[in-house]
């Protein structure tokens, strides 16, 4: 049985003597990885902020780069954070909070529910304590309710254990026992005779990761193996435990339904592509550019901006023409090339307006861009996108909206450069075990990563033009595998 270790940003702020688990500070295990090596603690992280880089956060983030089992962990965070992440799941506590107050004689509505580890001290609520900590799993949630016609959930964060009263925290104590007294165990795999799996589009979007034709293209495909592909929309939130599995394919970001939906699938113990660990990993260019040169892969030569006095280091770096980048653009907007300083200055003064940060990079022309997919690891398809015609990009947006794209020329995996396959499959596993499409720039100098996709296309007649069927044959299996294993 594997210990467990509490988390806290000072030895005042939890009672030791209350526990007979063993007590820490944030910082100290932040600093000293080794006082665990070799074991797999399951961490209670109480640390007063899980506010974006904060000790909190780093403690939950780094729990989990050393394969320890950790509360909260940083997607729970990240939810919580944003009442634009977790909007999707107050219906469903909506509903349980009037059923409670439908069968309880007690019709008085609470102002605000401390839920502990799943338990709340109002019984009447105990269906909804854990429905909520089945979605979020945080030691102390605060759920505050509002009557507006009708009682609704209004809003959820996480509680410091230093703001109990000494009632609350009694109720803590017993729920952090009874929560400790069990190991931690993963939600059991559903066994059904027949897969169902969701595929996430959206019908509207004018360059989407896979078209409806694609999308029945697998489906026939994985008929075969005994699996139903359904697209679902936005709208379908609400559905989506009826499936056995999930395939997103638009284009992802943690800030919209994506996410929520990443994040919903994964709650459910359901396989899903896009995870919502790659999202986050994936999404900003900034996090790709430090993984990968910490890593010893080659990216294109980059400085980062934080600010106007860094631009003069940006040339004095990279020279002219230059590239600018927001760190969290996709389908190549949010990407110039700047010609000169003036271009560079009313750019970058216009950019961190809204972002913080900002990349230079190289400009490094080329008449193609080489993308390895990778799946579970292992490569699923190559091939070269062309530039746009008369631009240095694959895809050209036009004033009006729509977008030019240059041609293809796929290649079987026999066929690819080896050296391609391997910088992407070294790129890729440092992402995670999902797909991803690895954008890779070949010079004189040698390969260059300039970008992992999280969602990368799949057209049919594109990306599976050489290895065929045998890409969705693949991607079929990795859902199975999963489910069966």
């Amino acid at each position: 049985m594997s210990s467990w270790i509490i988390l806290v940003d000072s030895l005042r702020d939890f009672d030791n003597a209350a526990t007979p688990h063993k007590l820490i500070t944030a910082k100290d295990y932040l600093a000293r990885p080794q006082l665990f090596q070799g074991t797999r603690p399951q961490i209670i992280n109480l640390s007063r902020s899980y506010a974006y880089q904060s000790r909190g956060y780093y403690s939950s983030l780094l729990a989990e780069a050393r394969g320890h089992r950790v509360m909260p962990s940083v997607e729970t965070m990240v939810d919580l954070g944003s009442r634009a992440l977790y909007v999707q799941s107050l219906p469903d506590f909506d509903d349980s909070l009037h059923k409670a107050l439908a069968a309880s004689e007690d019709k008085t509505v609470p102002t605000r529910l401390l839920i502990m580890f799943g338990r709340v001290a109002d019984r009447r609520f105990d269906r909804l304590a854990r429905l909520v900590f089945d979605w979020y799993r945080s030691p102390i949630l605060e759920v505050s309710v509002e009557i507006n016609g009708r009682a609704q959930v209004k809003k959820l964060s996480t509680l410091s254990v230093t703001r109990l009263t000494p009632e609350e925290l009694r109720f803590f104590n017993e729920a952090l026992h009874q929560h400790t007294r069990r190991e931690w165990k993963s939600k059991k795999a559903r066994a059904v005779p027949r897969y169902s799996f969701a595929t996430l589009y959206d019908p509207k979007e004018a360059l989407p990761p896979s078209d409806l034709s694609t999308l029945k293209h697998w489906a026939r495909i994985a008929e075969k193996l005994g699996v139903e592909v359904e697209p679902i929309t936005r709208r379908d939130i609400g559905r989506l435990a009826e499936f056995d599995a999930l395939f997103i394919r638009e284009t992802t970001s943690i800030d919209n339904h994506t996410y929520r939906f990443a994040r919903r699938a994964w709650q459910e113990g359901m396989p899903v592509i896009d995870d919502p660990v790659s999202m986050i990993r994936c999404t900003n260019k900034i996090y790709l550019y430090e993984l990968m040169t910490g890593n010893g892969i080659r990216v294109p030569p980059t400085v980062i901006v934080a600010g106007l006095p860094d631009l003069q280091r940006a040339i004095d770096t990279l020279g002219f023409p230059m590239v600018m980048k927001i760190p969290d653009s996709s389908f190549s907007r949010g990407v110039r090339k700047v010609d000169n300083a003036a271009e560079l200055d009313a750019l970058a003064k216009e950019w961190l307006e809204d972002s913080d940060l900002l990349l230079a990079q190289a400009y490094m022309p080329t008449h193609f861009d080489w993308r390895v997919g990778v799946l579970g690891g292992k490569p699923l398809f190559v091939v070269q996108y062309l530039m746009a015609k008369k631009h240095w990009q694959i895809v050209k947006h036009q004033a009006d909206g729509s977008a030019i794209e240059g041609g293809f020329k796929s290649m079987s995996l026999g066929e690819a450069p080896p050296a391609v396959i391997d910088i992407g499959l070294r790129a890729a596993q440092l992402i995670g075990s999902g797909l991803y499409g690895v954008d890779i720039k070949e010079t004189a100098d040698g390969f260059f990563v300039v970008e992992v996709n999280d969602n990368p296309n799949i057209e049919h007649g594109v990306e599976d033009a050489s290895e065929k069927d045998q890409v969705w044959v693949e991607l079929t299996r990795w859902f199975v595998d999963r489910l069966e294993n």
